[in-house]
C-alpha cells in the first residue's frame, strides 16, 4: 500500500512550500501533520485485527515534543476507546490496547533506555529534513530535541549531522 501524504497539507514535513522552522515556536508548530498519528494508528488497527494482535505500539511522546496534540496520553486513551467499539475483533471480546512505552519518557530516558537495549542509535534518523544519505540537519525541532537528550543522558550523540 502506498499513501500520498502530500494530501495532508498545511504541513512542513508534507508541503514542500512551507519551511521547516529551525527556532523553536510557541503553539502547535507547522510540522504538525493534520491527523498523522490517527491515520498512522487507524491503519496499525486493521492490520491488527486482520493479524489477530491485541496490541498496537506507537513511539509517542508527551514529555519532549513539539507539541502535537495526536502525541497526548488523553489522544491515545480516547483512540483504544474507539478502537474496542469500532472492529469485530473487539466486539466479540477480543480488545485491543494501544501502547506507548515512550509516552512518559525524557529524550534522555529514551536515549539511555536505547543504549541499555543494545541499539546502535547511529543508525535512527530523526530530522524532519534529513537529506538524501539520511544526514540530519541538527537545525529542525526534532534535530534540536534529539540533541538534547543525548546532552542530557551524558551520552555521544553518534547522529550523522550534513554541517
Amino acid at each position: 500500500m502506498c499513501l500520498d501524504v502530500s494530501a495532508f497539507a498545511g504541513s512542513a514535513l508534507t508541503d514542500t512550500g512551507i519551511a521547516v522552522p529551525e527556532t523553536e515556536l510557541a503553539g502547535i508548530p507547522p510540522t504538525y501533520v493534520p491527523a498523522r498519528n490517527t491515520v498512522f494508528l487507524a491503519l496499525a488497527l486493521a492490520w491488527a485485527e486482520t493479524l489477530g494482535a491485541s496490541d498496537i505500539f506507537i513511539g509517542a511522546n508527551a514529555l519532549d515534543y513539539s507539541g502535537y496534540p495526536d502525541c497526548r496520553p488523553d489522544y491515545l486513551a480516547a483512540f483504544e476507546a474507539m478502537a474496542n467499539l469500532a472492529t469485530k475483533a473487539a466486539v466479540e471480546g477480543a480488545r485491543v490496547s494501544i501502547r506507548a512505552p515512550l509516552i512518559n519518557l525524557s529524550k534522555a530516558q529514551i536515549v539511555s533506555t536505547g543504549l541499555e537495549l543494545g541499539l546502535d542509535l547511529a543508525t535512527t534518523v530523526s530530522c524532519y529534513q534529513a537529506d538524501a544519505d539520511g544526514r540530519a540537519c541538527g537545525r529542525c525541532d526534532s534535530c534540536r530535541l534529539r540533541k538534547k537528550g543525548f546532552a542530557e543522558a551524558g551520552q555521544p550523540d553518534p547522529t550523522r549531522y550534513r554541517d
